[in-house]
């Protein structure tokens, strides 16, 4: 079986230039999925959304934390997506203190969607939000996805068993636990 592809989507990005005049010297820039995937072995990490418990307490920062061991491994990017814009993401990111993260804004969550984990979160009045997964990316090409297990709409609990950075590092290094079990995924278009 050949590796399948990342959804190809266009992502609205902030980036810093110094060119922009006063307190938000940022611009906006459409990055597509190959420019963000391509010719790099990239972790991406997805998560319910910024500024909530766990993602805030563990999961990002974990990533961050590990990011120089995850660069040992081969590994080019690390990156966090959520369906978040990018003023959220860039607030979220500078108030947890992130250093080496790619906080990637998926607002539209057109790359969840495609992805297939896209998910109602209304019973936490949060709309339709990402499951929690991360993967292993290389050139386009997805090779390892972990996703959480119970994937549903308005699911009553938030798992984060396996898509954690140890998980993720232990996969790299080829130590990972027998009992991490295979993802659910559903491509769309």
């Amino acid at each position: 079986m050949h590796p399948i592809s990342v959804p190809n989507v266009t992502f609205k990005t902030r980036v810093r230039d110094e060119s922009v005049e006063g307190d938000n010297p940022f611009r906006w820039e459409d990055q597509t999925s190959q420019d963000i995937f391509g010719g790099k072995k990239v972790v991406l990490f997805s998560l319910p959304g910024a500024f909530t418990p766990t993602c805030s307490s563990n999961h990002l920062p974990r990533y961050d934390e590990l990011y120089e061991e995850f660069k040992k491994e081969g590994v080019d990017e690390v990156i966090c997506i959520s369906v978040n814009d990018a003023f959220v993401m860039y607030k979220w990111g500078k108030e947890i203190g992130n250093k080496n993260i790619f906080l990637l804004p998926d607002g539209n969550a057109e790359f969840t969607r495609k992805m297939g984990m896209l998910v109602d979160k209304s019973n936490l009045g949060f709309g339709m939000r990402s499951w929690r997964y991360s993967a292993l990316i290389n050139d386009g090409k997805i090779e390892k996805v972990f996703a959480e297990a119970g994937y549903d709409d308005n699911c009553p609990t938030d798992p984060f068993e396996v898509s954690d950075a140890d998980t993720m590092l232990a996969h790299l290094r080829g130590t990972e636990s027998a009992s991490v079990s295979e993802p659910r995924l559903a491509f769309e278009g």
